[in-house]
């Protein structure tokens, strides 16, 4: 009888291990779908250098479905751009939606119109999204606590050449 006991107790144990591990691989596989939790490195306010002058850079912390924020590129004491984002959290992953705007809060791209960015993959601090077109990735960095790194890449001979596109310093 104790032994009968025993054969069930491994063999509950090893349908446990079975169902855990069950349970890590489908949820490692939803995970690479990602969350806006992969983002949450770039909460806060930054600042950076950009064509001869600052950039400012915030990002609120993950709520609901959504991440928003902004960039305020300047020169010489004035506005040259505005970029507004949304990271919104999707079935397939988040999504990013920016749009651009000159002084005046004049919109680039058409009024219902806005570049996105799908999500490619994340690890800590780090993400990585894709122009909807295919023809820009941009990675997005934390290196160092302070510092936030966007890189821009684009295909050069069937791989995806990277470079540093804004760094930032946190503000706050």
């Amino acid at each position: 009888m104790i032994r009968l006991k025993k054969q069930n107790l491994i063999a509950a144990i090893m349908l446990a291990f079975i169902a855990i591990g069950s349970s890590m691989n489908t949820q490692a596989q939803g995970s690479k779908k990602g969350s806006l939790d992969d983002l949450s490195f770039l909460t806060g306010q930054w600042r950076g250098e950009f064509n001869g002058g600052p950039i400012d850079g915030g990002w609120t912390n993950p709520m609901g479905d959504n991440i928003v924020g902004y960039l305020r590129m300047m020169k010489e004491g004035k506005a040259t751009l505005y970029e507004i984002f949304a990271f919104e959290q999707t079935e397939n992953g988040p999504v990013a939606r920016v749009k651009h705007f000159k002084p005046g809060m004049i919109s680039i791209e058409e009024m219902e119109v806005a570049d996105t960015y799908k999500f490619i993959e994340a690890e800590k601090n780090t993400a990585l999204f894709e122009k909807n077109d295919g023809s820009v990735r941009i990675l997005y960095e934390l290196r160092k606590k302070n510092q936030l790194v966007f890189q821009k890449g684009v295909p050069e001979n069937g791989s995806w050449v990277f470079n540093d596109l804004f760094i930032f310093k946190k503000l706050n």
